[in-house]
């Protein structure tokens, strides 16, 4: 096949025009087997959504502590907004009531959040969901020279509105599975002139399936507000086309231009960015547009027709200027607020960050473990709410459905923590946007040319964005903000990243790593066991006897540096969790040692405590000999297989040495 032909197959259903006219009967027999032929936009929206994945929290420990227990919908349109489970669940709301014929269907579905909240990739995901279903609309046909020429209804009209509601026109449309709920749409004036010249004869109107879609403007459509100062209304209503004026009289309907917004969303959805920013003057149209179903245009024409979906978004900033003034008050009544905050959960954080790097340049790009943990980390910690009595970084950590049950007995639950909070938790704070923009910086960081990202980058970063960003002029000091989000970097982050890199360069320098640890870990449970008893042990290896208090020295030598504050409730905590393990499993094995966390820790740092020639072999100085080099390649290829890149290696270890003390 060439590649003409191959080209020729191309975007089609982008540009072709699939508008074939049928009779209004031909219609009406869609209309009894496609109940969507004659659905609403709010129903169209609805079945484009789709049915919800139904989840029982409960059956997920993780999810069970994050939503209560609860079940929840998720919906596959929305796959890949994360952590906005709540928003999508109101905005499906939105839908449902305004597809049942509720107040909602009178209502603008505004969107309130911070800047770079997700408002916008919202809108843009409806306006694509709103192409999904085609929607019908009349046309008439002229015969011209050559052919018959299709003139379509420039705003859209529903074939129904040929119909009239309380008439005997009900029956009839219930034959065809149409209730009455539909029909009340008032024709267009470009309907009402067409019939007039029919004679009233709706038989001679045609029919034209047609796809939504955003860049033709077909029911679907975007607009802004202009200067605060231009109380021109005709973006929104239309206005006319004074090319026409030689042709037909001002108030004719041929006259006039159907460009504004209103007219090209028709059974459809029309997005108005910072709509709050408008002059309340331009926005009186969508006034009764949304509850009348019908506005007027700017010329003596008849009302025209509006079955359709408006979206609004703005930031909080204009949502609340607009609110306080009293002479709103009628506009905010019909507003349905959704509210779209920045996600609290950090691992849903990261989910957003590395969307963002899959669609990038940088999707190949080598990045250090913990990196983009630590930003979404920072990220979210600036969104919460301070609790009382708890740390932040608790909260934190409890958001994302992590027990701290052995880690932070103080630690509350996450509702305890939800309902203190209020309402405007996540709703301020470090900006996915800024976030994005700091991404830039930190794959672009090096001055060698290298596309990389690491950890010690991100927090040299960070430090420089606080200082910038926060900082007082001609003082070298930080405002309130600065200040915290200093804080959020050297009393958790750091602390964080220095004992998890500690972990790290601990696993790739110990070369039998879990077994070695394996070991420890089942001596410990020995003694421990021994110890509980009461009774003696031998050491098979040595020979050696320990009776308990000797038991009690060797067992110390393990909680000691791990800071076991109470090591007799330890131990018997531990040997319970083993046995438990062991009827479970049916087996007289121990678990890995790191299954249980708390004891996987003592391990570790019993482990990390022991290996005093570590420095020798992790720094990048010359090696005294050819055994010392070895086991230094040796630990930069398991670091390099844990995910570092031979250079992050380097900058890591260095950065550890200098810092663990510290922290």
């Amino acid at each position: 096949m060439s590649t003409e032909n191959v080209l020729a197959g191309r975007g089609l259903s982008l540009f072709s025009a699939q508008n074939v006219p049928m009779g209004a009967m031909d219609y009406l027999d869609i209309c009894k087997e496609q109940p969507l032929a004659f659905a609403t936009s709010a129903e169209r929206m609805l079945a484009a959504i789709g049915k919800p994945e139904v989840i029982d929290t409960l059956s997920d420990s993780r999810l069970s502590r994050i939503f209560h227990n609860q079940i929840i919908h998720r919906y596959p349109a929305f796959s890949e907004f994360y952590g906005m489970e709540e928003t999508i669940m109101q905005i499906v709301s939105y839908f449902k009531y305004a597809a049942q014929g509720l107040e909602e269907a009178k209502q603008i579905l505004y969107l309130l959040g911070p800047v770079g909240g997700g408002k916008s990739s919202l809108a843009e995901k409806l306006k694509v969901l709103a192409e999904e279903y085609p929607i019908y609309t009349l046309a008439v046909e002229h015969a011209r020279k050559g052919g018959v020429e299709l003139e379509i209804s420039p705003v859209f009209d529903s074939p129904l509105c040929l119909f009239g509601k309380g008439t005997a026109d009900e029956k009839f449309l219930g034959s065809f599975g149409i209730s009455e709920r539909y029909l009340g749409t008032i024709p267009s004036p470009w309907v009402l002139k067409r019939a007039f010249e029919f004679g009233g004869d709706i038989s001679k109107f045609k029919v034209v399936r047609m796809k939504p879609s955003q860049l033709k403007q077909i029911c679907v459509c975007k607009t802004e507000p202009g200067d605060e100062n231009n109380q021109d209304i005709s973006s929104l209503v239309g206005k006319t086309d004074l090319r026409k004026l030689e042709e037909f009289p001002q108030d004719d309907t041929d006259a006039y231009s159907y460009s504004g917004a209103l007219c090209r969303a028709n059974q459809g959805l029309l997005e108005f960015v910072e709509m709050f920013k408008a002059p309340i003057k331009v926005l009186h149209p969508l006034l009764t547009a949304t509850q009348e179903g019908n506005y007027k245009g700017t010329e003596g024409l008849g009302a025209i027709p509006f079955k359709g979906i408006v979206l609004a978004h703005s930031n909080e900033a204009e949502w609340s200027k607009f609110k306080k003034n009293k002479d709103n008050e009628a506009f905010i009544d019909r507003v349905y607020m959704v509210k779209v905050p920045y996600c609290v959960r950090f691992s849903e954080e990261m989910r957003i960050y590395e969307k963002l790097l899959r669609n990038s340049e940088l999707k190949e790009a080598p990045c250090a473990p913990k990196t983009i943990e630590l930003l979404a980390k920072f990220a979210t910690l600036s969104r919460l709410v301070p609790p009382e009595n708890s740390s932040l970084y608790s909260k934190l950590k409890v958001y994302d459905g992590i027990s701290l049950k052995d880690e932070d007995p103080k630690a509350k639950s996450h509702n305890e923590y939800k309902e203190a909070s209020g309402t405007e938790e996540g709703m301020s704070g470090f900006s996915t946007r800024s976030a994005y923009k700091l991404l830039s910086r930190l794959y672009n960081f090096d001055n060698s040319g290298d596309v990389e990202a690491n950890p010690i980058h991100l927090i040299t970063l960070l430090e420089k964005h606080i200082h910038q960003e926060y900082g007082v002029a001609d003082s070298g000091n930080l405002n309130d903000t600065g200040n915290k989000y200093l804080s959020f970097l050297n009393e958790y982050l750091k602390k964080e990243y220095v004992e998890y890199i500690g972990k790290e360069i601990q696993a790739a320098y110990i070369e039998s790593y879990r077994d070695y640890g394996q070991n420890k870990f089942d001596r410990y449970i020995m003694y421990a066991d021994m110890w509980i008893q009461g009774g003696e042990f031998r050491d098979r290896d040595t020979g050696q006897l320990l009776d308990k208090d000797r038991l009690d020295i060797e067992l110390s030598k393990y909680e000691k540096p791990a800071g076991i504050a109470n090591p007799k409730d330890f131990r018997h905590e531990v040997v319970h969790f083993v046995l438990r393990w062991r009827s479970e499993h049916k087996t007289d094995g121990n678990p890995a040692f790191d299954d249980y966390k708390k004891l996987g820790d003592v391990i570790t740092k019993n482990m990390f405590s022991e290996v005093k020639d570590i420095l020798p072999v992790i720094s990048f100085d010359q090696k005294a000999s050819q055994e010392e080099t070895k086991k230094h390649q040796d630990f930069v290829s398991r670091m390099v297989a844990r995910g570092y890149t031979g250079k992050q290696v380097r900058l890591v270890c260095e950065w550890w040495h200098r810092n663990r003390v510290s922290s």
